[in-house]
C-alpha cells in the first residue's frame, strides 16, 4: 500500500516507534508526517507555522489522531478539523488509549469516522494497524485529490 500521507497526531515517542514498525511489518509504504501535539497536528491540516507553504488542500488519505495531546487535544483538534470546509471531510480515525466512554461518544459526536483502542500487545497492535491500512488506504473509497468546500 502506498498512496497518500498518513497525518500520525501522537507525542509519545515510544507509541509512534511502535506504530511506525507495525506499518512496516504489514508493508504500508506510505508517507507518515508526525506531529507531536494538537498545535502541530492544525499547523500541518492548514498550512501554518513550519508548514507554511504547504498545499492545504492537499489532504491526508487518513489521520490517526491520539486523543491525549500536550497543548490541544485530539477532540480540539477533531473538532477544528471539522469545522473547516476544506477539512470537514478528511477521513480521520481516534487511535487512543483511553477507555473514557465520553472520549468516545464525544469523538462520534465530533465527526470521527471511527474509533480504536490501542490495544497493548503489540501483535494485536500490529492486526490493529494492518486492518487501518488495509480499510483506509486500499479498501475505502477516498475523495478525489483535489479541493473541497
Amino acid at each position: 500500500m502506498n498512496e497518500g500521507i498518513i497525518l500520525l497526531v501522537e507525542d509519545n515517542p515510544d507509541d509512534v516507534d511502535l506504530t511506525l514498525r507495525a506499518m512496516r511489518k504489514n508493508k504500508i509504504l506510505n508517507e507518515v508526517v508526525v506531529t507531536r501535539d494538537g498545535t502541530e497536528a492544525l499547523d500541518y491540516l492548514f498550512a501554518r507555522g513550519t508548514y507554511a507553504g504547504r498545499n492545504v488542500n492537499d489532504l491526508p488519505a487518513v489521520v490517526l489522531l491520539d486523543l491525549r495531546r500536550p497543548k490541544i487535544d485530539g477532540l480540539e483538534v477533531l473538532q477544528e478539523l471539522r469545522a473547516d470546509p476544506r477539512t470537514k471531510l478528511c477521513p480521520t480515525v481516534i487511535l487512543t488509549s483511553s477507555r473514557e466512554e465520553q472520549d468516545l461518544i464525544r469523538g462520534y459526536s465530533l465527526g470521527a469516522n471511527s474509533y480504536i483502542r490501542k490495544p497493548v500487545d503489540f501483535d494485536q497492535f500490529t492486526e490493529a494497524v494492518r486492518q487501518i491500512g488495509l480499510y483506509w488506504l486500499l479498501l475505502n473509497e477516498s475523495l478525489p485529490r483535489k479541493k473541497i468546500g
